[in-house]
């Protein structure tokens, strides 16, 4: 019977003629026979279903500020309700929620989807994220928060690996409203194999021309950067001549410091003056809004207006401590319009 299958009808598959589902959430595509489970962990074929496993389990619930997924053009200073449920289609070695990503085991607090939006209400956040684990393997889950979430004017905010397919970017398009696209080692193909276990980024480029194309969803991309993987630069700058061509100059680029973890303890944290490299190539690259992260006070962690390098916001880690705006956010000090999506909280700023 329906009720005695585990999780919920998922939406994103195509059946096979061999009785399996093809699952088409994310790019992997994985091939699932009866009684099987995904490489993600959450989505399985039950009863001739595929069935998204994890649906209502959240397993971690946290208010973050923004600027910690990194988001800094959308909304900046708003607190995020950020939610994950098991699981997850990549096999990072580094990974620092490994205990919640690479968890195969089905768990987590009860949750509706009304419940989850009200939960960010009751904690008076501005937004949702769905984070810590890949959002995409349980989109159907964020898509019925999502929707919940606009009831109550709150916003929807994928943290995700990009390793996704038209799909789920279609269905990313009926409730999400800004996403950060995460790749690592600037997605060159021998660090992905080697430390993802995915074939290529090419799927990662896919998904943002599709979200660029076919949606409104503020796009902010992210790049961990890793000592060893790409020091010749020459992934970056592909990298970054993507964003500047098929994104816009404007788009937002954070280069993160990398700190070991997981399977990669005896790696060494990445060099600032590396970070200080990614930085100065994106702005050779054209790219007006480049920066750094996980390095706290870091002049790099400001935004700088274009037209005249003043500071417009001021950062020390994930708190503003300077803004130098007007209400139509243009740079006080020449008028020039910096693309800051919606207005300043102050929650999580220095500011009064």
């Amino acid at each position: 019977m329906q009720s005695e299958l585990p999780g919920k009808d998922a939406e994103l598959f195509v059946p096979l003629p061999n009785g399996r589902m093809k699952c088409t959430a994310c790019a992997r595509y994985c091939e699932i026979p009866e009684g099987k489970v995904g490489l993600c962990g959450i989505r399985g074929v039950f009863g001739n279903k595929l069935r998204l496993l994890s649906y209502g389990r959240v397993i971690a619930g946290h208010i973050d500020p923004i600027e910690k997924k990194p988001v800094t053009h959308y909304n900046p200073g708003s607190e995020i309700y950020s939610i994950a449920t098991t699981g997850c289609n990549w096999l990072c070695k580094y990974c620092q929620n490994y205990d919640i990503s690479q968890r195969r085991k089905i768990e987590g607090v009860e949750m509706t989807p009304a419940q989850v939006a009200e939960a960010a209400t009751n904690y008076g956040a501005q937004g949702i994220a769905y984070t810590y684990n890949e959002p995409s393997i349980f989109i159907e889950f964020a898509r019925d928060c999502g929707l919940e979430a606009h009831k109550r004017g709150i916003f929807n905010i994928f943290v995700s690996n990009g390793y996704d397919t038209p799909d789920s970017v279609n269905m990313m398009s009926q409730f999400l409203d800004c996403i950060t696209v995460d790749f690592k080692g600037s997605g060159r193909q021998e660090f992905v194999r080697r430390y993802i276990g995915i074939p290529n980024s090419d799927p990662i480029f896919q998904t943002l021309l599709e979200i660029k194309s076919k949606t409104t969803i503020h796009i902010e991309v992210t790049d961990l950067v890793v000592p060893g993987a790409d020091d010749d630069l020459q992934a970056a700058k592909n990298l970054c001549s993507f964003v500047y061509d098929k994104l816009g100059p404007d788009t937002p680029i954070h280069f993160l410091r990398f700190h070991p973890d997981y399977k990669m303890m005896d790696f060494e944290p990445t060099p600032v003056g590396l970070l200080e490299k990614h930085y100065e190539l994106a702005k050779k690259q054209g790219l007006k809004y480049a920066y750094l992260g996980n390095v706290p006070g870091h002049p790099l962690e400001d935004t700088y207006c274009p037209e005249c390098n003043a500071v417009v916001i001021g950062r020390y880690g994930f708190y503003i401590d300077e803004w130098n705006l007007d209400k139509q956010n243009c740079c006080k000090n020449c008028g020039a319009r910096i693309p800051i999506v919606g207005k300043l909280y102050k929650k999580h700023s220095k500011l009064h």
